[in-house]
């Protein structure tokens, strides 16, 4: 093997190309969904519906899986597993045309896809950690992966129309299953047994994710998940109502790219900086930065502004994501990683799941007023933060 490929050939690299793929598919949906959607007849209220019933799903699935990906060999076995799972689901969106197969298929799509992050992003995150290495860098490339996604591919609106929507979305599940090939291995490897390893010794019984979901564990994490949840409204409504409420399509998929951006520059730098703040505060100034962005979106601003609200998504989104996996990663630990962030993922759908349905429904009656709704979980996200702080003062940079 050429020894240039052999230094290029590293785990983070290969974790950061399939970190590349997995928010790919989400930047196109984002884009291209709500308005297909729409040009199918489904009203508002039931794309609600339609985005929410995979949050559904996911909230049922995610620590079952989160659980099985921590018992295999590798986490590395359970991505390829799913990422082929996600290729073949969105096939039949070529066949369906009404509410009610538009539902079923696009909630296995979406679902099948909701799966890969919380996964790939536990197996990093200890890899990075056991190799000295950095994960912001290498979970950076998935926001990247969005910004083609949705800012990039989302162009082809303006040119191709919402019908190009099902086969671009086929297109980048398909390459994410292969790519998943070229995963590394996440795990350490299992020591070797010596004759001094044989005596018997006392062991302490293995750590249980239900020994850490004590109060002031839970509310920061519930506190991400009711910040986010605007987020998944963003992705499910924003192009739907920036479109409706006359700004140019060439602008909507630059809009939702643009937000990615100032989160990929975030984590790109993350290492400078992040060391220097605990995780619950990087969670509460994500909720701040949503506080301030969703009411913004309330008041229906110019696209201008509009521009300048989406960057805040560095921090509504990206500061408070790296709180969950840094404070997730600081009180558990490796045998419990996937399940923990599953948990995390587990309070995301079921935020998610309530926003999407309340806000279709606000949305046909208050059009972007409905925003207001996210300036409400917002507060109750500042509170949950404080509250923990409160409840567990955190010991130096951990907590």
């Amino acid at each position: 093997m050429p020894p240039a490929f052999t230094r290029l050939d590293t785990p983070e690299l290969r974790a950061s190309i399939y970190q590349f793929t997995v928010y790919l598919p989400g930047g196109v949906a984002s884009v291209f969904l709500g308005i297909w959607l729409s040009e199918h007849g489904i009203p508002a209220d039931q794309i609600g519906v339609i985005n929410a019933l995979p949050t559904l799903l996911l909230l049922l699935l995610n620590m079952i899986v989160g659980r099985v990906a921590d018992r295999a060999d590798d986490w590395r076995t359970a991505l390829i597993v799913i990422s082929i799972a996600s290729a073949l689901a969105p096939l039949p969106l070529y066949f369906v045309s009404e509410f009610w197969g538009i539902l079923l298929v696009w909630a296995l799509c979406a679902t099948s896809n909701g799966l890969v992050a919380p996964v790939i992003d536990a197996a990093t995150v200890r890899m990075t950690r056991r190799n000295g290495t950095d994960f912001g860098v290498i979970r950076a490339w998935a926001t990247v992966g969005y910004v083609v996604g949705a800012g990039g591919l989302g162009l082809f609106l303006n040119t191709l129309g919402s019908a190009a929507f099902v086969t671009l979305y086929v297109i980048m599940v398909v390459a994410r299953a292969g790519l998943a090939y070229l995963l590394p291995r996440f795990r350490a490897p299992a020591p070797q047994v010596t004759l001094a390893d044989a005596a018997p010794e006392a062991v302490a019984p293995p750590s249980r994710l239900r020994d850490s979901l004590q109060p002031w564990f839970v509310l920061p994490l519930l506190a991400f998940a009711l910040v986010n949840s605007s987020n998944a409204i963003i992705g499910s409504f924003g192009a739907l109502l920036w479109h409706e409420n006359g700004i140019p399509s060439y602008f909507l998929g630059p809009l939702l790219g643009f937000a990615a951006v100032g989160e990929a520059v975030l984590m790109f730098a993350w290492r400078r900086f992040g060391g220097r703040v605990t995780a619950r505060s990087m969670i509460l100034a994500g909720a701040i930065a949503g506080l301030v962005r969703f009411t913004v979106m309330a008041f229906n601003p110019p696209v201008e502004v509009l521009f300048m609200t989406q960057l805040l998504h560095a921090f509504s989104f990206g500061m408070g994501y790296f709180g969950v996996v840094h404070f997730i990663a600081n009180w558990t630990n490796e045998a419990n990683a996937a399940e923990a962030q599953g948990f995390a993922n587990m309070l995301n759908m079921a935020m998610a799941m309530t926003a999407l349905i309340v806000f279709g429904v606000l949305v046909e009656h208050f059009a972007a007023y409905a925003f207001f709704y996210s300036t409400v979980t917002s507060l109750l996200a500042i509170g949950c933060v404080l509250l923990s702080l409160k409840m567990r003062p955190p010991k130096s940079l951990v907590g």
